[in-house]
């Protein structure tokens, strides 16, 4: 998948995961290893409303190695 297909995947029903997906974008996923590429796609399977949940910090993710993309995706949208 590449970088304007997962953008696209990053449109959601919400604008506050909106606004938290394409900052992370803008800031990080140039940089991001192939691996961490496949997670954000991952965590991008989520519903929306349990997506906005993980990355607010209020809920834990099935995958624990989410959590640390989550709070990486929290971070880059506090700088923004």
């Amino acid at each position: 998948m590449n970088k304007d297909q997962i953008l696209w995947r990053c449109r959601r029903g919400m604008l506050e995961l909106d606004l938290l997906l394409r900052s992370y974008m803008n800031q990080k996923f140039d940089q991001l290893s192939e691996e961490d590429r496949a997670r954000f796609i991952t965590l991008l399977d989520y519903p929306d409303q349990t997506l906005l949940e993980i990355l607010m910090g209020r809920q834990v993710p099935a995958d624990p190695e989410l959590i640390s993309l989550a709070s990486d995706i929290r971070s880059a949208a506090a700088t923004a």
